[in-house]
């Protein structure tokens, strides 16, 4: 009996000793993080940058205009007119970015947002309605038309060009007056009047009939495209800085 007890306890050792160095030995595997896991940690990121427009649209459309305004100008000048990179006039390229930023990225955005929201009160549910519905809706169109009117009838030949040529004599700087920036630039634009209303006319009356039916954290970023195209007339028929003799 004794020599069976002996035995059975050295088999149990055994095998518990044998137990142990498995579970010693068993090597740890790792998994990778995987592609799914990677995927949703990256998805708020890019839900983020996308949504931005809209939830910053001040922001957002502050940088469209600044860029697009200086790249407008330095399209023209390295290909319209065949500048190499040591000739870009950055003088002038400076009115563009001046202008890009306070003008039509902050003082238009205050204009046809903040201001044409108290002035035309359909604006916010008219932009928020289907094309079928804006259709059906008589006074949303009727603010939009009347949008289109005041932006060219009132904003850009009475207000738009004449702070352009205004910015234009400030950062040539022939003068440290501002009442001759205002009085030079205003003299500049009555010579060019004629010419910059019939084509600020073709170009902004089809043009504001889209952008004031669109939604409106739109509207701005699609004016800002809208406008490099303008801004490369610009620059190109009236960019150039003229020295005074």
């Amino acid at each position: 009996m004794l020599s069976l007890y002996r035995n059975k306890m050295t088999l149990l050792g055994r095998s518990s000793i044998n137990s142990l160095s498995k579970s010693v030995t068993k090597p740890q595997t790792h998994r990778p993080p995987s592609s799914t896991s990677f995927s949703s940690s990256t998805a708020p990121a890019r839900s983020s940058l996308a949504s931005f427009p809209k939830t910053h649209p001040f922001a957002f459309q502050l940088l469209v205009a600044t860029g697009k305004t200086s790249a407008a100008d330095l399209v023209v000048q390295v290909v319209a007119e065949r500048k190499k990179l040591d000739e870009i006039d950055w003088k002038r390229n400076g009115i563009f970015v001046v202008f890009g930023f306070a003008y039509l990225g902050g003082f238009q955005y205050w204009l046809m947002v903040t201001k044409y929201r108290q002035w035309f009160p359909t604006m916010d549910r008219f932009a928020k309605l289907s094309f079928a519905d804006k259709l059906k809706d008589t006074a949303g169109i009727l603010d939009a038309a009347k949008m289109v009117l005041f932006d060219v009838v009132v904003h850009l030949p009475m207000i738009y060009f004449p702070t352009y040529y205004s910015v234009k004599e400030f950062v040539s700087m022939n003068s440290y007056n501002p009442i001759d920036w205002v009085k030079d630039g205003c003299t500049k634009y009555a010579g060019n009047m004629k010419e910059d209303l019939s084509a600020m006319i073709k170009l902004w009356g089809p043009s504001d009939c889209v952008q004031f039916v669109l939604p409106v954290h739109i509207r701005m970023p699609f004016r800002h495209m809208v406008s490099f195209f303008w801004t490369a007339y610009v620059s190109f028929t009236r960019g150039a800085i003229e020295d005074e003799k």
